[in-house]
């Protein structure tokens, strides 16, 4: 969970994040609320993530203040101890302002998850 929680990092292993600001922590010292500066081809933007921490077993988050083309992000990671390593599951859900046919709004979805969950693979791996 130290390499999620890293927002600062997230630039060295997130492809499309370029900042990620910490706004505000909770009382376990942990970020609560969080900006972004995207840049993920045709979506560039800025938005606010509130975050919710379960201790070291996942973090939700939510869109507290949406971008210019982002108007919904919602997501969490999931990590179950498998003895061996860690399981990560990554659930995400993305609305935007302008209209995109489905099967694009899938595909693009797809290749955030994918790169999100290759990106933190190699981070950790590398630590």
């Amino acid at each position: 969970m130290a390499v999620v929680a890293d927002f600062p990092a997230y630039p060295e292993w997130a492809g499309q994040v370029k900042k990620a600001e910490v706004l505000e922590t909770g009382a376990d010292g942990r970020a609560s609320r969080v900006r972004f500066v995207l840049d993920a081809g045709v979506i560039s933007d800025e938005y606010v993530l509130g975050y919710d921490w379960d201790d070291d077993a996942g973090v939700s988050w939510r869109m507290a203040e949406a971008g210019k083309m982002v108007s919904g992000l919602t997501g969490s990671y999931r990590l179950t101890d498998n003895g061996g390593g860690t399981e990560v599951t990554y659930d995400l859900a993305v609305d935007l302002k302008v209209p995109m046919i489905g099967m694009i709004k899938r595909k693009a979805e797809k290749v955030i998850v994918d790169t999100a969950l290759k990106g933190l693979k190699r981070r950790v791996e590398s630590r």
